[in-house]
């Protein structure tokens, strides 16, 4: 069975995370992505993270199902070799300072010249314009501006920026669905168009409804730590054994079910028990009450009476309880790829499973480069002339 974007090319020169995350997403469902880098300065995202015997890790996850050439962009002769590659493309993702591709000759208008109906997703920090649009920008920043980092923390702490990619992750789903829905909009109308993805955004969608509660209310939410200001008990708590398990309650009927569970009824008799916002604001004597008796327990049989009064709890893992836990197994969720350099490695699978054109991982992420000539090739380029490009430094 093909998979879904069989047939739809990506052109993918964009750098680090947000705008090759969303090509990745695109190629495990059967696009045909080209990774184009420059020749002497590959994507910076292969010297990220943990390597092993110097083969970077991270890459092989976010470089996997991508075909990778090298060319140099700022040279007129390589930028004539992206049109001639973009003419028999379907998308573009760049994330490229607001302004770059346009000194190179390669802006929206001459892109879609050499081709109407492609779409061109610009992914930056700031978005293309405004007063930031010129300034350098990482998914950081983009979690300190959006609120995420005020929200993220205990309350008597500092604000918290996450230990990965949030940001990036997040606008890399957003560019991902944005070019889907153009290529949609190329189906219905024969055209292209370009989409403007300002990183700063995704993520600030994914907060909730503090801007119009703000807008509304003048409520500014603060730092709760594990707690939540909509509902409880909702919290990490400690059993005897030293497992820290996830609890939450954001339905009526859970939270009935947990208070019941531990021995207290009488509090689910309270008058401000049968509104979440409420049990959020007595969340210190609900904490007790979970805490307490989680505490006297050891995980194994705190984690089985949950399952059987039906209440909502996850033990926090570390990577090692992902790759044991029996669920993740039955989901498929890890799966073992064979490498050129590495061999058997295990990596996340592709985001969701489709029953009749499902999607796969059909090779690791490759070397920089590896595909140059073969992909050249396919527009025309001859081998005497890839040796001349080389020489010059176009390849």
């Amino acid at each position: 069975m093909n998979a879904p974007l069989t047939g739809i090319r990506v052109l993918d020169i964009s750098t680090l995370f947000a705008g090759p995350l969303a090509a990745t997403f695109l190629g495990d469902f059967g696009a045909d992505v080209i990774k184009i880098e420059h020749p002497m300065k590959p994507d910076a995202a292969r010297g990220h993270g943990p390597a092993k015997n110097g083969v970077n890790l991270w890459w092989k996850t976010l470089g996997r199902n991508k075909r990778t050439v090298t060319l140099n962009l700022g040279q007129p002769d390589g930028a004539d070799l992206l049109l001639r590659l973009v003419a028999d493309a379907d998308v573009v993702i760049e994330n490229f300072r607001p302004g770059t591709l346009e000194r190179w000759g390669l802006g929206p208008e001459r892109l879609l010249a050499a081709n109407p109906k492609l779409v061109i997703a610009r992914v930056t920090a700031f978005g293309q314009f405004g007063p930031y649009s010129a300034r350098p920008g990482f998914g950081s920043l983009a979690e300190a501006m959006s609120g995420f980092a005020a929200l993220t923390g205990e309350p008597d702490g500092p604000p918290t920026l996450p230990p990965f990619g949030l940001a990036d992750g997040v606008a890399a789903l957003a560019t991902s669905y944005a070019i889907m829905v153009a290529l949609r909009g190329v189906a219905t109308s024969g055209a292209g168009q370009v989409i403007d993805m300002a990183i700063i955004e995704p993520i600030l969608m994914l907060l909730g409804g503090q801007i119009t509660a703000y807008d509304q209310l003048g409520a500014v939410q603060q730092r709760t730590g594990n707690r939540s200001v909509n509902n409880s008990p909702r919290n990490v708590y400690r059993s005897a054994d030293g497992t820290w398990l996830a609890v939450s309650t954001s339905s009526q009927s859970i939270a009935e079910r947990v208070l019941h569970l531990v021995g207290r009824p009488d509090l689910v008799a309270k008058p401000w028990f049968g509104s979440g916002h409420e049990r959020a604001e007595h969340a210190v004597e609900l904490d007790l009450a979970v805490s307490t008796w989680i505490a006297a327990r050891p995980a194994t049989v705190v984690l089985a009476a949950f399952e059987q009064a039906e209440a909502a709890i996850a033990p926090v893992y570390d990577v090692r309880g992902v790759i044991a836990d029996p669920q993740y197994q039955a989901l498929g969720t890890v799966q073992s790829v064979d490498d050129d350099e590495l061999g058997p490695i295990k990596m996340q699978n592709v985001l969701f499973r489709l029953s009749e054109t499902p999607g796969s991982i059909r090779w690791t992420g490759r070397a920089h480069g590896s595909n140059t000539d073969e992909v050249l090739a396919e527009v025309g380029v001859s081998v005497e002339q890839l040796e001349q490009l080389r020489e010059r430094g176009i390849i």
